[in-house]
């Protein structure tokens, strides 16, 4: 067994592709906050490959945290010199490789370090994958009065949050003369750029108008669209690495081979050539984000729910049960796919048929629990936008609404063989309540106004959602899916 360590690469090399470049010859370039799977899966494999061609050396990563659960990670990856494998996993496919793009982690909480990081002209972008939770929403805006973010703008020298770190540390930046850095979001957010623009100065503007105000005009906040499924590792694939590679790695990552990153071009201070190695740079990232929430997010939650409810546990078990492969292609190819926008040089089919192919990897395990997690959140971005589109024009919104009526029958707790749901929503209890009234009244369920807004009051899909709810309760999932599919194809 050969533990990952920059004395060891050579002898790794013989079972994994390693990297190829000094990683001697690297400086830091950027500071990202929240080195998990994602990042690491994702924006690192950008950057190594980028590496690997001779280029942009000057903008590796340093790794930076807030959260005390970090830690272990972090301890973790600095005891492997920033070193770790991620492999891409798909039917009869596996490729391990070890990333070098990390070459510093500070321990999470350590301010004085993270602003000494922050703070040096070195440090051009700022990268975030924080996960939602991380962005102190309120509904689909920030909560800038959230007790932290308030206790940042008290006292900017003792901020602990990201944000208040950012902008601590770009106000540490003007009084120095350096540059500012752009803060690239990374997380699968709509407008994620412009959220983050709205934190930052919004907190700012509690601190220091005059901050606030240069922070608006000479920091970037691209927005960016990433793709790539992620799931957490778990000990039987960390086994399995060992096995077959002879590798020690105490934090791998385990991917599907698919991988995208759409950023606006809107750096303010540089940024490295990651158009040479797949990144695509765009004026406007809407269209690109649109196109994955349409088909790709809400495509997941067209399978989890029905799957979810008959007892299947995968993603791949989903696009294996010939009725829940046959709903989703329905919903996609009639309601979903015509609200995604058109965009140039890429083909709408073709990203559907791409998205069926990666849903259907059963060397990724993607679990429904995960596609099903946070729907009160979800919903409203994924599926009652193309509802809402739909209905404006005068289009059918059946099977749409018939995913609502799922989402609404899972949330009731109970699979159709009567096993409990554990809670999956941050709001569980409040629509668990709601699901339990629904069962009689199904337009109690769209009374939720933060989720449906005036839904409720469509005579269109208040009425197929109502009979969708009916029926699931009175039929059951697969005689409804049945029949909705049978009344389609009549």
């Amino acid at each position: 067994m050969v533990a990952l360590g920059n004395g060891n690469l050579a002898e790794i090399s013989k079972t994994a592709d390693v990297p190829a470049y000094d990683r001697g010859a690297l400086t830091p370039g950027i500071a990202h906050f929240g080195v998990g799977n994602f990042h690491r899966a994702h924006q690192c494999v950008y950057l190594d490959d980028l590496f690997a061609t001779g280029a942009g050396h000057d903008f590796a990563v340093v790794g930076l945290g807030v959260r005390p659960e970090e830690k272990a990670a972090f301890a973790d990856l600095t005891a492997q010199d920033g070193l770790y494998t991620v492999t891409e996993v798909d039917e009869g496919v596996r490729r391990t490789r070890v990333i070098g793009s990390v070459v510093r982690l500070v321990e999470p909480g350590d301010r004085a370090a993270t602003m000494a990081v922050l703070t040096d002209p070195a440090i051009r972008i700022v990268t975030l994958t924080i996960t939602e939770g991380g962005y102190y929403l309120s509904g689909d805006k920030p909560n800038l009065d959230h007790p932290d973010l308030a206790a940042d703008a008290a006292d900017l020298s003792a901020s602990r949050t990201v944000f208040g770190l950012i902008v601590a540390a770009l106000a540490e930046r003007q009084k120095a003369g350096t540059a500012p850095f752009t803060v690239l979001c990374c997380d699968n957010l709509p407008h994620n750029g412009d959220l983050t623009r709205k934190l930052v100065t919004g907190l700012a503007s509690k601190a220091d108008a005059a901050l606030a105000d240069h922070i608006e005009t000479a920091v970037a906040f691209p927005n960016s669209m990433v793709d790539r499924i992620t799931p957490a590792t778990t000990p039987a694939q960390a086994q399995s690495l060992r096995e077959e590679t002879g590798i020690e790695d105490k934090r791998p990552v385990f991917c599907e081979p698919f991988i995208q990153w759409v950023v606006e071009e809107n750096f303010c201070n540089g940024r490295p050539a990651l158009e040479t190695v797949g990144v695509t740079f765009v004026e406007d990232v809407t269209p690109y984000e649109l196109m994955k929430l349409r088909i790709l997010n809400a495509g997941h939650a067209t399978i989890a729910y029905p799957a979810a409810l008959l007892g299947l546990t995968y993603a791949h078990d989903a696009m294996r049960d010939d009725l829940v492969l046959r709903f989703f292609r329905d919903v996609e190819e009639n309601e979903l796919l015509p609200t995604a926008p058109g965009i140039e040089g890429v083909s709408r089919e073709d990203y559907l048929a791409t998205v069926t192919s990666r849903f259907a990897n059963p060397a990724i395990a993607d679990t429904l629990r995960r596609l099903a997690l946070d729907g009160s959140n979800r919903q409203p971005k994924f599926i009652l936008p193309s509802v809402r589109e739909r209905l404006a024009r005068g289009e059918d919104i059946s099977g749409l609404a018939l995913v609502g009526a799922l989402w609404c029958r899972y949330c009731y707790g109970t699979l159709e063989d009567g096993t409990a749901i554990e809670p999956n929503d941050p709001n569980w209890d409040a629509l668990q309540a709601a699901a339990r009234t629904a069962k009689d009244e199904p337009r109690r369920f769209l009374e939720q106004r933060d989720i449906f807004g005036d839904l409720a009051e469509n005579p269109v899909y208040a009425g197929a959602f109502s009979g969708h709810l009916k029926a699931l309760w009175r039929d059951g999932v697969r005689p409804v899916l049945e029949g909705y599919l049978a009344h389609r194809a009549g």
